[in-house]
């Protein structure tokens, strides 16, 4: 029987919070772990809570999500960490990325996005909001050297060519298998191969490559 994941949520809102603990409590394969108004005790809570991913607000009193961030990847690396936002600010983004964040999204995510968010990052995946994921683009260097777009692009086979410009357009992998029709193991399996092709880890930079070489 597969182990259900446990989400720790950070959100100093108290209605969203609410609102978040109820959404992730009652979501099939999730166990809610915790739901607190801040993380200035975050090393403590990873030990009590025993989180696989957190939810994690930008903004709260005391220490703010970005410092949690840190504090969480300096002590519990494997823990996977997702920003919650109001705004798209470019600052915030490169301060999450910089310090590890394993996706972004904004607080108008729809709930059931919120759900395929936790499973996508789980699964390897980046989650983020297509406005957020083409923000990114810009944190990459360009390489002093590196392959044409069309020899990038023949390497790709053309369903893996449909699948990034998917991930580019912001598609999680549950939207990406209902639009092609295909298992989540196989849109796994593509990005996968995706990934190796292109010489990346993940998929903001996957997305980054692909919007600077014009593969997608």
């Amino acid at each position: 029987m597969e182990t259900a994941t446990r989400v720790l949520l950070y959100e100093d809102n108290a209605d969203l919070r609410t609102s978040l603990s109820q959404l992730l409590s009652q979501a099939p394969g999730l166990t809610l772990a915790g739901a607190l108004g801040n993380c200035t005790r975050v090393e403590e809570d990873l030990i009590r809570l025993r989180p696989d991913v957190v939810l994690m607000d930008i903004d709260m009193p005391g220490a703010n999500g970005i410092e949690g961030l840190r504090r969480i990847k300096a002590v519990a690396p494997q823990v996977q960490v997702v920003m919650l936002t109001v705004f798209e600010e470019n600052d915030r983004v490169f301060q999450a990325v910089c310090a590890g964040a394993d996706g972004y999204l904004l607080k108008k995510t729809p709930p059931a996005k919120i759900l395929d968010a936790v499973a996508e990052v789980r699964a390897g995946g980046a989650p983020m909001t297509p406005g957020i994921a083409r923000q990114v683009l810009r944190l990459f260097p360009r390489p002093a050297a590196r392959p044409s777009a069309d020899e990038l692009s023949t390497a790709l086979s053309a369903r893996e060519q449909e699948i990034l410009g998917l991930l580019v357009e912001g598609y999680s992998y549950k939207m990406i298998a209902a639009d092609r029709s295909i298992s989540l193991d196989t849109v796994r399996s593509h990005i996968k191969k995706i990934y190796e092709k292109l010489h990346v880890r993940s998929m903001t930079e996957a997305v980054s490559k692909a919007l600077r070489q014009g593969l997608a």
